[in-house]
């Protein structure tokens, strides 16, 4: 018969049993949402070789992921605007929890967790007016949701939390759009900015685009000590070759990367992902649109740029970058140009996220 202090002494090591980490899924560096060739959604763990970890399915397309920092689970979010965000156990797929929004909001594609793990942040937008929004969950009681606070701006897309793990920097993209059709409503008149809030919500920083307010702030890299990267997509006058790069440090002025015309021409107007090299000493962005990934110095001199079709997803790599393709290629692009590393029967979407950071 089992007596009490067996019983404690079960509980107590139960309790105290590590929750699975990222290696007993075979140590993915990267989350990445495709369509495979059956038509249906998937999230895939990639390793740093272009091989996949696992992959979990989801029931619409995906736009990106989030993973915990320590637990092999993943949050994987509908592209905008999206009614749902799937928690899955990345050892077998299942579905742990799946979060809606309140009634009156849409998930805007993007989320980040808290250092420790502890919180989800998600960005949210109002459906009548597309005011922004970030919401909080608690990871350890079921990802309840647990608050929320203003993303100071409209049409926010992507968070993280800075290294100092006491702010976060807000892309709000200042498109307000109907989400039934994603008409965009509000073009002459849009101002995205970009923000930094305390934990708390509580506005730090904002800063607009006064020269380009047409420019949506949409996706946001982070380099160690503190600086932000952000790409942009022109709602303008078609045939305008704007910047579609600014770096910022908090507390200065934005610094704008200008690529040269023909090369700023060749993004039509639209940059997919950024993301710091592996070193952190250039940053990059894509066009699908343009099939481009253009490099910067980390002062913001164009280096130069890698022709690759309807290239999106770009995340550091040791090499430098890693990037895939909407026809299933994965590449590493570096100082010299691109290496093919595998392509994948399958499609792959917009983003890749590091894991780990």
């Amino acid at each position: 018969m089992t007596t009490r202090r067996a019983f404690l002494a079960s509980l107590l090591a139960a309790s105290a049993t590590p929750a699975v980490g990222w290696a007993a899924v075979g140590d993915p560096a990267y989350l990445a949402a495709a369509k495979g060739p059956d038509g249906g959604y998937f999230l895939a763990g990639l390793r740093a070789d272009g091989s996949e970890a696992f992959r979990v399915p989801l029931p619409a397309r995906g736009h990106a992921g989030a993973a915990h920092p320590s637990r092999a689970e993943a949050v994987g979010f509908a592209r905008r605007p999206g009614t749902y965000a799937l928690v899955v156990d990345c050892r077998d797929g299942a579905l742990l929890h799946q979060l809606t929004p309140p009634a009156d909001r849409v998930f805007n594609g993007h989320g980040t967790f808290s250092p420790d793990g502890k919180l989800l942040y998600t960005v949210e937008q109002r459906v009548d007016d597309s005011e922004g929004f970030i919401g909080l969950w608690d990871t350890e009681a079921n990802y309840a949701r647990i608050g929320e606070f203003a993303s100071h701006g409209v049409g926010p897309h992507d968070i993280r939390v800075m290294p100092d793990h006491e702010t976060l920097v807000i892309a709000n993209g200042g498109i307000q759009t109907d989400v039934h059709d994603r008409s965009k409503l509000n073009i002459d008149v849009m101002r995205p900015n970009l923000v930094y809030t305390a934990l708390d919500g509580s506005l730090l920083e904002s800063h607009d685009l006064p020269d380009f307010h047409q420019n949506s702030i949409r996706h946001l890299a982070l380099r160690d000590d503190g600086l932000v990267g952000f790409a942009m997509q022109w709602e303008g006058e078609q045939g305008m070759a704007p910047p579609l790069l600014a770096l910022h440090r908090m507390g200065e002025e934005l610094v704008i990367c200008q690529a040269p015309l023909g090369d700023e021409l060749a993004m039509d107007g639209y940059a997919g992902s950024v993301s710091f090299s592996g070193d952190g000493r250039e940053i990059a962005i894509t066009s699908p649109r343009g099939g481009r990934v253009h490099r910067f110095s980390e002062g913001g001199a164009f280096l130069g740029s890698v022709s690759r079709a309807d290239v999106c997803g770009l995340a550091r790599h040791p090499e430098g970058y890693m990037a895939s393709d909407g026809l299933g290629g994965l590449l590493v692009v570096g100082p010299k140009g691109a290496t093919p590393l595998r392509r994948a029967d399958a499609s792959w979407d917009n983003h890749m996220v590091p894991i780990g950071v």
